[in-house]
């Protein structure tokens, strides 16, 4: 071994070692969020009924409707059967996600908050999970040892 080769061999595993951190940290930057614009789903009917607007503020993600898309339903639509500060306010504009957190468990989960079906006026615990590379958010509504499922998709 020459004396230039005792110093080129650790500089290498430095060089590896670095890129090896900076992948895994850009793996991790790149983790789905539920942030985004999505076209809402019905359980049951497997209707498109409105997009929801997702967004994170300091860690902490919250839902609006935007609009209802739903052909049979009224555009001007109001929560009637909400018990809290939304009776009777317009669905369209309104929070139906709130305080919803990443997942200490699990990062590719976000819970912690509740939603709300201005249908029913229920209010449930609520567990995101996008997948598809982000592309579709399961959205799970949890009413004591009861769920509902939905399979919204990614607008923007």
């Amino acid at each position: 071994m020459g004396p230039d080769m005792k110093h080129t061999a650790p500089a290498r595993i430095l060089a590896i070692a670095f890129l090896l951190v900076a992948a895994a940290g850009s793996a991790l930057a790149q983790t789905a969020t539920p942030a985004g614009l999505w076209k809402t789903v019905d359980d049951s009917t497997k209707r498109d009924k409105s997009l929801v607007r997702i967004v994170e503020t300091n860690g902490v993600y919250s839902g609006k409707v935007e609009k209802i898309i739903d052909p049979e339903s009224p555009k001007d639509a109001t929560c009637k059967e909400c018990s809290d500060e939304r009776k009777d306010k317009p669905v369209v504009g309104m929070t139906i996600i709130r305080n919803v957190k990443a997942s200490a468990d699990d990062k590719a989960v976000f819970e912690g908050g509740d939603i709300l079906d201005p249908n029913n006026g229920k209010v449930y615990r609520v567990r995101l999970r996008p997948f598809d590379d982000g592309k579709k958010l399961e959205v799970r509504g949890y009413l004591g040892p009861f769920y509902r499922n939905q399979t919204w998709v990614k607008v923007e």
